[in-house]
């Protein structure tokens, strides 16, 4: 890879691997596309499973406005103070007993040069030779914490919505770095596909573990292996007996679960792909746009 068409993509290691098997780059971004931060928790929880080694990062310089996503004053193990910037970490691990690999991809969403930065994540995955990319997101939507929660998957390759049972994607409208890396990814001839999980609107201040298992139950369905998800189904039981116990502290907030669980109920049944509605409806009614 020449350094000079990737010049903020840092290596961590002397050799790029090369050898992985069909690799699968898995994407999240924290901020608006990471309702109660369940995308970037859920490729962390993957990433953090099959001890991926840290490779590469995007450096931050050129990509983001610091007085929008401001940098951290940390104290380290030696009791000095280190700024901690905001950039995108490049993870890879190997898989044992699936026909993947794993590539991560994990930061936050730019503000600045998304073409330049889409082409760094672009040449990074030929560089592993990734065979699919999928986009993680989550969303804040009129649904119920006490019921399941809904993923929309969805993709431009035909072939790709097939065999993963994804709806072949109809969008226009405004759209964040996700779909403008689909979209420099197809234009490579990688496909790609993205997952959205809901997110109860009236929590929206709270981490949701249970949106980011949801989240991992498909990255699994990807990978075409297992990941044990004691962790996260404990902390998502946890999560919807503790809502449960403040909502039920007001009446007024009671009652209007009470009817989102009628209209999820009622929904589901009648359209069960509602969710693409909503997704939808998120992407246009971004503010800026």
């Amino acid at each position: 890879m020449a350094a000079d068409s990737t010049p903020h993509l840092i290596w961590n290691v002397d050799e790029i691997p090369t050898d992985l098997r069909s690799p699968i780059l898995i994407a999240a971004f924290e901020g608006w596309n990471d309702a109660g931060e369940a995308s970037s928790t859920a490729a962390r929880y993957v990433r953090d499973h099959f001890e991926a080694e840290h490779v590469a990062t995007i450096d931050a310089e050129d990509f983001f406005d610091f007085t929008v996503a401001r940098p951290n004053v940390c104290i380290d193990d030696n009791d000095a103070r280190q700024i901690v910037w905001p950039s995108t970490g490049i993870h890879v691990a190997r898989i044992p007993g699936s026909a993947h690999d794993l590539v991560c991809a994990i930061g936050h969403e730019p503000q600045l040069r998304w073409r330049t930065f889409v082409d760094h994540l672009a040449i990074t995955a030929e560089a592993f030779g990734a065979t699919m990319v999928c986009t993680l997101g989550a969303l804040l939507t009129d649904v119920p914490h006490s019921r399941p929660t809904q993923v929309y998957g969805g993709t431009d390759d035909a072939d790709l919505a097939r065999r993963l049972d994804l709806s072949p994607s109809t969008y226009e409208g405004p759209t964040g770095i996700v779909g403008v890396l689909a979209a420099g990814l197809r234009d490579r001839g990688v496909s790609t596909a993205s997952f959205w999980a809901s997110v109860p609107a009236y929590v929206s201040n709270v981490p949701s573990p249970k949106a980011a298992l949801a989240l991992v139950e498909r990255i699994c369905r990807v990978l075409e292996v297992d990941v044990p998800r004691t962790d996260l189904e404990i902390a998502a039981s946890a999560y919807v007996r503790q809502v449960t116990e403040l909502v039920a502290e007001d009446d007024g907030t009671m009652e209007y679960v009470e009817q989102l669980e009628a209209d999820f109920d009622e929904e589901t049944a009648d359209d069960p792909d509602s969710l693409v509605a909503e997704v939808e409806d998120f992407l246009r009614n971004q503010p800026g746009t």
